[in-house]
């Protein structure tokens, strides 16, 4: 773990206006605040290694043989006139160190302008740099594009970067061939379109007169950071060391305190933390008055590196861009890997207006953040893009710049954009606050994947909280999106703008806030009150914008529901017998607010919906049944109820009889007798003491027709004619709200052609 040691550092201070720049001669410092908690302090020395390439005849291409080499992670190509660009192609290959393999023909970008860090002496041209990873073998061809009158640039060169300090032996995996068992510089210098023997898809072809045995080339220069350059450009000398590394500059007369900014700022990698060897460069930092813009930049050519080497990659950057471009420091001002860490880039302070060299033209006023990976054709990971939004929201918050806004710049430099736009020294174009390199220079840079994810970058950085949505209301159920609940609950909720952009959650009940939460917790309690609820949840963004979700309404009711008359039973047509009487269970169920089921509990179970109010069972005869039932409503409320009914059978025998009855004997009926008639105005009468009654016949086509008394009263006339014969058929029902003593009595009417009654009993339900 980091020591919280605090470090100072004290020098005189002297300013001077340099075009509108603070150069700071000297600075008082404290350690930045905000550091990543495992960073290390001891700096990495770099190996920064150059060979020439040979030119062809006609000037048209220019290679580096294969050949074994010191060890190396990074590359590219510079050349002497940094305001010089190659129009072809600049390709190499590299071999791992691990697995002795060869990549195929990796692309270095020549879309870099040298001239980024303007008014330098020894500045060169350049391809972008490339990460390769660990590799002790290279090849190098460039062409000159086609219709290319000025041929290839002078003092061309390879310069290959050992980082320092440890990596993963995860090297470029872009179409490797075969690994060589001796694998050495052809025998003879390869043409500048490739030999059709090196593609990568063969193995290359051994000389006998190299090895991997061999040692360093002579021809090639060899810098390592803190010993004399032997490189004659007099801007690539090494300087001696410098202030402490991740050093903040103090206030004092000439350097006003770093301003706040509105938004968190989030946690960054010190350059100490990932070993910046401060003995490249013995300059003091260029201070801007504020930071209108930042451009979005990628390096480093690859997406194939573990974020455990982003730190050897950082300290390959800036190796490269101080001792093989010329720069005085690195030219980012901060640097994302794919896993979405910050690096802190250019020295100075990283709460301070530090100008950088990444934008040509457009360094003013303006912070660089590359992001480590190739997007030309792949998008940039959410982790990269969501910490290029922290960081470029709380750079341009210490200058009240709205993310999501745009602000006019003033070129330094003549030049044009990828779109195509013409940019005149000295003149202000409108740009936006988050822009992507190509926005200022005529590059593919940041990538088309990349540079279309801008606009999500911005509406992180600026706000408000996208996709916010209720996602479950815990200790409530559901019903066509009203929720119910009788006591407390628990909201939970979802957002896509990630947790580190959101300051604060509230709960909101019917407007206002009943509770909140930081931005990393998505659920909160609520109490509520009797009755319907809105409820919905605010998102604070850390710009202060606000944001909601969409209502949800939410029904406390603590009232149970109610049985307004109680369940009821009767009897019921269809086909009787001892253990299964025709029964109908009547009931009506009410709530306040929404009445869920209804349960039967006994004597079986069943469930029905909130709008069913009966339902057809059976009985034993002679047995008292309880018919018990349970509603609930939409919260969890319950009531219950009951009824009890015995169904009697009473046989025909049991009737007064007049007229002629003639018994019948069959196991179909019931008691295994009925009673028959023919003759007209036969009659049998039942009294009995019940709540509902049930006459019970045989049936058939021949059958005829009776008349039924109640109490001395005709009620009905019933036709018993069937297609089919029928058995103990419950044919005719009554029922009364309460039990008391009646008297049926059956009439035969004598039909013509089909006399014949034939009855089985009687039921009442008591």
């Amino acid at each position: 773990m980091r020591s919280k040691r605090r470090v100072w550092a004290t020098a005189a201070v002297a300013t001077a206006a340099v075009a509108g720049v603070l150069v700071v001669q000297g600075v008082t410092g404290t350690p930045t605040t905000g550091e990543d908690p495992d960073a290390k302090s001891a700096p990495a020395r770099a190996d920064v290694r150059k060979s020439a390439l040979k030119v062809s005849e006609d000037g048209d291409s220019a290679s580096l043989r294969r050949r074994s080499t010191e060890p190396f992670s990074m590359l590219g190509v510079t050349w002497t006139d940094p305001a010089a660009r190659v129009s072809g192609e600049v390709e190499a290959r590299t071999r791992s160190a691990a697995t002795g393999r060869w990549t195929g023909w990796l692309p270095l970008d020549t879309e870099i302008d040298g001239r980024t860090e303007a008014g330098r002496p020894g500045v060169r041209g350049t391809t972008e740099p490339r990460w390769v990873g660990p590799s002790n073998g290279v090849e190098v061809r460039v062409t000159a594009g086609d219709g290319t009158s000025a041929g290839l640039p002078e003092g061309l060169r390879l310069d290959t970067v050992d980082p320092g300090g440890s990596t993963s032996t995860a090297a470029e995996p872009a179409a490797y061939v075969a690994a060589d068992t001796a694998p050495v510089e052809p025998s003879e210098e390869p043409a500048a379109t490739g030999d059709p023997a090196q593609t990568p898809d063969t193995a290359p072809s051994p000389d006998p007169s190299v090895s991997d045995t061999t040692g360093p080339d002579p021809s090639v220069t060899t810098e390592t950071a803190g010993t004399p350059s032997s490189d004659p450009d007099p801007g690539l000398t090494s300087p001696a060391p410098s202030q402490p590394p991740s050093v903040t500059a103090e206030p004092s007369a000439t350097l006003p305190p770093a301003p706040p900014s509105t938004v968190p700022r989030p946690p960054v990698v010190p350059r100490a933390g990932w070993g910046a060897d401060e003995s490249l460069n013995n300059e003091s930092p260029d201070y801007m008055s504020s930071v209108k813009a930042v451009f979005v930049h990628h390096t480093a050519q690859t997406n194939s590196y573990s974020c455990a080497d982003s730190p050897a990659i950082v300290r390959g950057l800036l190796a490269f861009h101080v001792k093989s471009n010329g720069w005085k420091d690195l030219g980012y001002n901060f640097l994302v890997d794919k896993c979405g860490k910050i690096f802190e880039g250019r020295k100075g302070g990283v709460d301070r207006a530090v100008q950088g060299a990444h934008t040509y033209g457009f360094n003013r006023d303006t912070a660089g953040i590359a992001v480590i990976g190739m997007y030309t054709d792949t998008k940039a990971a959410s982790a990269a893009t969501a910490s290029v939004a922290r960081i470029a929201a709380w750079k341009l918050g210490q200058y009240g710049g709205d993310p999501a806004g745009t602000v006019p710049l003033t070129a330094g430099a003549a030049g044009n954009n990828y779109a195509g736009t013409k940019f005149t020294a000295g003149r202000k174009y409108s740009f936006q606050r988050i822009s992507g390199h190509r926005d200022g220079f005529n590059t593919q840079c940041p990538g088309g994947r990349l540079y279309g994810q801008l606009s999500a970058v911005r509406g992180l950085a600026a706000g408000p909280v996208t996709g916010l949505a209720i996602t479950s209301v815990t200790g409530a159920s559901a019903s066509g999106g009203t929720y119910y609940t009788t006591s407390d609950i628990t909201v939970g909720w979802a957002a896509s703008t990630p947790a580190a952009f959101i300051t604060a959650y509230d709960l909101l009940v019917d407007g206002k806030s009943v509770a909140t939460t930081k931005g990393g917790v998505t659920s909160a309690r609520a109490t509520l009150a009797a009755g319907s609820h809105q409820v919905q949840v605010r998102a604070t963004h850390q710009s202060g914008r606000t944001s909601l979700s969409a209502t949800a309404t939410v029904v406390a009711d603590r009232t149970p529901p109610a049985f307004p008359a109680g369940p009821s039973l009767s009897l019921r047509t269809g086909t009787v017998s001892t253990t299964a009487v025709p029964l109908t269970l009547k009931w009506k169920a009410t709530d306040a607010a929404s009445l869920k089921e209804v349960r039967l509990t006994a004597p079986t179970a069943k469930t029905y919906g909130p709008t069913t109010v009966s339902a057809s069972h059976t009985a034993k005869s002679g047995v008292a049944t309880a018919w018990r039932m349970t509603a609930y409503d939409r919260a969890g409320n319950a009531a219950a109820a009951s009824v009890t009914g015995t169904p009697v059978i009473l046989k025909e025998s049991s009737a007064k009889k007049s007229g002629s009855w003639s018994t019948k004997s069959s196991s179909h009926y019931l008691g295994g007798k009925s009673y028959a008639s023919s003759t007209k105005n036969a009659a049998l009468t039942w009294t009995f003491t019940g709540r509902s009654v049930a006459w019970v016949v045989s049936r058939a086509s021949t059958s005829g027709i009776a008349y039924v008394y109640v109490d001395g009263v005709k009620v009905a006339t019933v036709d018993l004619k069937s297609s089919s014969t029928k058995y103990r058929d419950a044919i005719w029902t009554k029922s009364w709200s309460s039990s008391a003593k009646h008297t049926v009595k059956i009439v035969v009417a004598g039909t013509k052609g089909r006399p014949t009654v034939t009855t089985d009993g009687l039921v009442h339900l008591k």
